[in-house]
């Protein structure tokens, strides 16, 4: 990498008596840096799905499945960039790698917010809504590098779940955010630039907190402080940088058990995108909410996978004994129970939805973050955007990606029925293709 993406140089080393300190207050910069940057990202990226019901109304012309589309494209675009950007966030600077991603993030929202004349294209919302799936592609990885430089093995499991409720708390404020603008402003396109403007204050305040690797702070590698060296560990081989060959050939093309959990992914995806994205439509259209009734769905199946995750985490690394596996099998089975829940509440009470929503975002998010945490798990910490990316690819690409238009499309011409059955056989096939890496326990980084 070049210019201010270039990692940052290790420096000497600050006297013995001071790493701990320097260590601790460092450490706690750049987790609130990602846990912020992380969690400002999802203000910018699940707009467009809350914006549908109203297009719909202005523009009756336009079906479900041509709106999908756009999120289909931010979707794939999203799943594209997450793989190419986690190798170039392997090589870069979290510090302006991260912020510099959610600004491009920010700027695209505004335009379309603030230009209503765009609505009128359908080919021209997907092509934002694409570039903004790319852009967002610079979030996960410098997350996920920051973590392993910082966080040893023993600690990262809890680390990982805490860190990752950041996206739940984005993804429940967008819609509480949204609401607010549009009152603020009388205009539903404050969808798009009153949460872009909330999101670029944060960008800076994260660039304020973010650090690159503890070398570069001149602190000793987290292995060394923390004497907590995983199996097979080599100062030569885990804190050297990788050439885009090592990363893919060796680490990441050549694991069977990154193929697998990458596999489950994507079924996983498109259960919790199934569900989130089309909260407004479904509940809208189907279910006569109003847009304040629907933005509380949306903002509980999100707040609720806030204990969800940590609660499978916990169960992964104290009740499984490290293994991912059975705690994925187990929500994902529980969520199958509560999706049927959801769709079978046709002329019931309101409360009965948002009980099934509340328990679905409970449910779903635990896998999603027990994936990316066994793919940090599986390769060696300069690998380890690149395998997040990996898993986010399948997930982003062939999961969430079918939920934009493939829902939309399901929708039309199966009606909700079709789109409820095809949840429900994804949460089947999550089981499945997680239950081939039960011979797995993660117990290092790079060990296997």
């Amino acid at each position: 990498m070049i210019g201010i993406f270039k990692p940052a140089p290790h420096i000497a080393r600050v006297p013995d008596e001071q790493v701990d300190a320097e260590y601790k207050k460092n450490k706690m910069k750049v987790f609130l840096g990602i846990f912020i940057g992380y969690a400002a990202y999802y203000l910018v990226r699940k707009n467009f799905a809350l914006a549908i019901p109203d297009i719909l109304k202005e523009y009756p012309e336009y079906s479900k499945a041509m709106l999908g589309t756009a999120m289909t494209g931010l979707s794939i675009a999203y799943g594209v960039s997450k793989f190419i950007m986690g190798s170039i966030s392997d090589r870069s600077n979290p510090k302006y790698f991260l912020p510099c991603g959610l600004l491009l993030s920010c700027a695209i929202l505004a335009f379309t917010g603030l230009n209503k004349w765009v609505f009128e294209s359908v080919t021209l919302l997907v092509v934002l809504m694409t570039l903004n799936g790319w852009v967002q592609g610079m979030g996960w990885p410098p997350c996920g590098k920051t973590m392993v430089h910082w966080y040893s093995t023993k600690e990262r499991g809890m680390t990982v779940a805490v860190w990752n409720v950041a996206h739940n708390i984005g993804g429940a404020l967008v819609a509480n955010l949204a609401f607010l603008g549009v009152m603020m402003f009388n205009d539903w396109g404050a969808k798009f630039y009153f949460n872009a403007a909330i999101a670029a204050g944060l960008a800076l305040l994260v660039f304020l907190l973010m650090r690159d690797t503890p070398q570069s702070c001149g602190l000793p590698s987290v292995e060394e402080y923390r004497n907590d060296y995983p199996e097979g560990y080599d100062a030569k081989k885990h804190e050297k940088t990788f050439t885009f060959k090592e990363i893919f050939f060796e680490n990441i093309l050549t694991n069977k058990y990154l193929w697998a959990i990458a596999i489950a992914n994507a079924f996983c995806y498109f259960v919790r995108y199934g569900v989130v994205d089309w909260i407004p439509t479904y509940l809208q259209e189907v279910k006569g909410y109003s847009f304040k009734e629907s933005s509380i769905a949306w903002s509980l199946f999100e707040y609720a996978a806030i204990p969800g995750t940590i609660v499978c985490g916990w169960m992964s690394d104290k009740i499984f004994k490290g293994k991912r596996a059975p705690a994925t099998m187990l929500f994902m089975a529980l969520t199958l129970v509560f999706v049927v829940v959801y769709w079978f509440n046709l002329s019931g009470p309101k409360w009965i939805d948002y009980v099934a929503l509340v328990a679905i975002g409970f449910l779903v998010y635990g896998p999603i973050m027990i994936i990316g945490l066994h793919a940090l798990d599986l390769v060696p910490k300069k690998a380890a955007g690149t395998a997040a990316g990996f898993t986010g690819f399948f997930g982003y690409v062939f999961g969430s990606a079918i939920a934009g238009s493939g829902v939309g499309w399901i929708a039309d011409n199966f009606e909700w029925r079709g789109v409820f059955i095809t949840m429900v056989a994804c949460c089947v096939l999550t089981i499945l293709f997680s239950a081939f890496t039960l011979g797995h326990k993660a117990e290092s980084n790079g060990a296997e």
